[in-house]
Parts: structure tokens; C-alpha cells; sequence
């Protein structure tokens, strides 16, 4: 793909993008903060039974 081309396409996608709206905003932020807590507490209770059995 040559730079012309590049461009021209990204031009396109910042012509069709718009801001989300406060709804939109707020729910993708609810599930981007739901995902992080989720991962955080695996990874916690992945490390406390390392812990517990005496990891290596």
C-alpha cells in the first residue's frame, strides 16, 4: 500500500468518525472499567495461590 493511499483512507475514516455521545461514552467506560477489574482480580488470585502453595 503506498502513502496515497494511506492517506486518502484515513482521510476517509475521519470524515465518517463522529464523538460519541454522554450514553455511548458512559457505557463503553462501564465496560472498559468491568474488563480491568476482572483481569486485576484473576491476576490477584492467580498470585495468592502461587502464595499459598509456596511458589516457585
Amino acid at each position: 500500500m503506498n502513502i496515497k493511499n494511506f492517506i486518502k483512507q484515513c482521510k476517509r475514516v475521519l470524515l465518517v468518525a463522529s464523538k460519541p455521545d454522554k450514553d455511548v461514552f458512559r457505557a463503553s467506560l462501564k465496560v472498559t472499567a468491568i474488563g480491568m477489574i476482572i483481569i486485576g482480580l484473576v491476576g490477584f488470585i492467580i498470585f495468592m495461590l502461587f502464595q499459598l502453595v509456596g511458589g516457585f
